[in-house]
């Protein structure tokens, strides 16, 4: 059978089965899928776990000798096999077949692998795992489902999110899992359980250098170049890649580009958003008149910089891009010989 992640609570207070396979590329929802599936087997004795990690040329017959072999001491265990991709070969993919139409005895068989495409859906392994036992299909959060899945988290901690706060966490984690909920176990250390509103939000993840990016684009528009170049500089000093600062700018450059065509920008949510959306219509009228192309050549050579292209210090591009779109012009930075 197949079910998603959110049936699996349900599924495990049921009778344990014996064959699982999750499968997703949330790194952050298959692994806590599989935690669940280990943490109940325990709580039914199976104490011993043997995890097989595939990669390279995988020997299968050690799997499949350990699935033939009885536990040194009898007890109840785990066959946690960890399988990057759904494409485990001839050798593995009989091995695989094998194990779930006919699992050892007092064992678990738990297969952790990537998204199983469409022509691994047809595959014998994966058949046999769908017939004898469970499939659980993990999906990516979509964005506009994210501030729910924040708020939900929160609870958990005992934090209740706002519709802004969660709106904000979540635009700024860029729809990465890992990163929401690394943010919500911050916020769950630094904050007594209860309402968290947006501002704190806001406070609770300005010192990250990933988020920081957000705020050199709102400083940026609003022509506030001393605080644009200082908060692009600590991005320097905090190690943040150039490509990251340079899709952040291109992504304000769009914005704008839609402003003052009359498309508006991003979407706007709560306080921090109307900041933004404030810096954004300043940037329209300081821009009237002017063209993008510049800007959008500044862009470029940032980029053919950061690739190595063309000679030249990325940081150097990144300020001058920074400055053109606060409205004040900065010289190029100076070809290298």
């Amino acid at each position: 059978m197949r079910i998603r992640a959110d049936q699996l609570p349900r599924e495990l207070a049921s009778t344990l089965k014996p064959v699982w396979l999750v499968s997703g590329d949330e790194p952050l929802l298959v692994g806590e899928a599989a935690d669940a599936i280990r943490s109940r087997a325990r709580e039914e004795g199976y104490a011993e776990r043997e995890a097989f990690f595939v990669e390279g040329r995988f020997d299968w017959s050690v799997v499949q000798g350990s699935g033939q072999s009885l536990s040194l001491f009898a007890s109840r265990r785990v066959l946690d096999i960890r399988l990057p991709t759904p494409r485990p070969g001839v050798d593995g993919g009989k091995v695989l077949a094998e194990l779930a139409s006919d699992p050892p005895p007092d064992t678990i068989v738990l297969v952790v692998t990537g998204r199983v495409e469409r022509d691994a859906l047809a595959s014998a392994w994966f058949k046999a795992f769908e017939q004898h036992g469970v499939v659980v299909q993990v999906w990516p959060v979509e964005i506009a489902e994210l501030p729910r899945w924040v708020s939900t988290r929160a609870a958990r901690h005992g934090l209740e999110l706002g519709l802004a706060a969660a709106r904000l966490l979540a635009q700024r984690v860029e729809g990465n899992l890992l990163a929401a909920h690394q943010e919500i176990e911050k916020l769950a250390l630094t904050h007594p359980p209860g309402v968290v509103d947006e501002d704190e939000v806001a406070a609770a993840v300005a010192n990250s250098a990933r988020y920081d990016v957000f705020q050199l684009g709102e400083a940026a528009l609003g022509g506030d170049i001393v605080r644009a170049l200082r908060i692009l500089e600590g991005l320097r000093g905090e190690g943040t890649e150039p490509p990251i600062v340079l899709w952040l700018l291109c992504r304000e450059i769009r914005a704008l580009a839609a402003a003052r065509r009359g498309g508006g920008g991003a979407q706007a949510w709560g306080k921090q958003a109307e900041r933004r959306a404030r810096a954004l219509d300043a940037a329209v009228h300081r821009t009237a008149g002017q063209r993008l192309g510049p800007m959008v050549s500044q862009a470029a050579r940032a980029d053919r910089c950061i690739k190595g292209v063309d000679a030249g210090d990325p940081w150097d591009e990144l300020a001058a891009l920074v400055a053109t779109l606060a409205g004040v012009r900065m010289p190029l930075a100076a070809p290298r010989a």
